[in-house]
């Protein structure tokens, strides 16, 4: 799908850890549009690599969906490429962020002609799941929100 015409992806990855990049590299012909990813666990990683704003992911402890577009455009502008998939969320409650069930974002960014971005994300809820069905629960529904984008027209923001 990322063939004609000719798009390029990275991804952006905090609570899946690498499980999308390792979905995305298991596609036959990834090397023709996968540029790369990083895992950007800390903010700090997120602020130096992706360019996100202290303040604003300080406040939400980095996840929210606003972070998940920035992480995903971060992506785009760190490997050059068309298009951004990130992740972000909370494998496990925490009692500090008050949160009772796990979950997390994903969120997408497509360069468009001129330099703007298009975003897009959504939120997965994963009530009741362990760490890791968390993760690859969210690593599937950020895959699948892509091949969705791709392939129609979707809710989207510019930024």
């Amino acid at each position: 799908m990322l063939r004609s015409p000719r798009l390029t992806l990275a991804v952006a990855e905090s609570l899946t850890c690498g499980r999308l990049q390792a979905r995305i590299g298991a596609i036959s012909g990834a090397s023709e549009f996968f540029l790369g990813g990083v895992t950007a666990y800390s903010l700090d990683v997120k602020v130096r690599q992706l360019g996100i704003d202290r303040a604003e992911a300080a406040a939400v402890n980095g996840v929210s969906g606003r972070i998940a577009e920035r992480m995903a455009r971060g992506a785009c502008v760190l490997f050059g490429a068309d298009l951004g998939v990130a992740t972000t969320g909370y494998a496990e409650p925490s009692d500090q962020w008050q949160v009772a069930e796990p979950f997390g974002w994903w969120g997408l960014a497509r360069l468009l002609p001129g330099g703007d971005y298009a975003v897009a994300s959504g939120r997965v809820d994963c009530p009741g799941l362990a760490r890791v069905d968390v993760q690859e629960r969210v690593a599937g529904a950020a895959l699948d929100a892509l091949l969705g984008w791709i392939r129609g027209p979707a809710a989207e923001r510019t930024t």
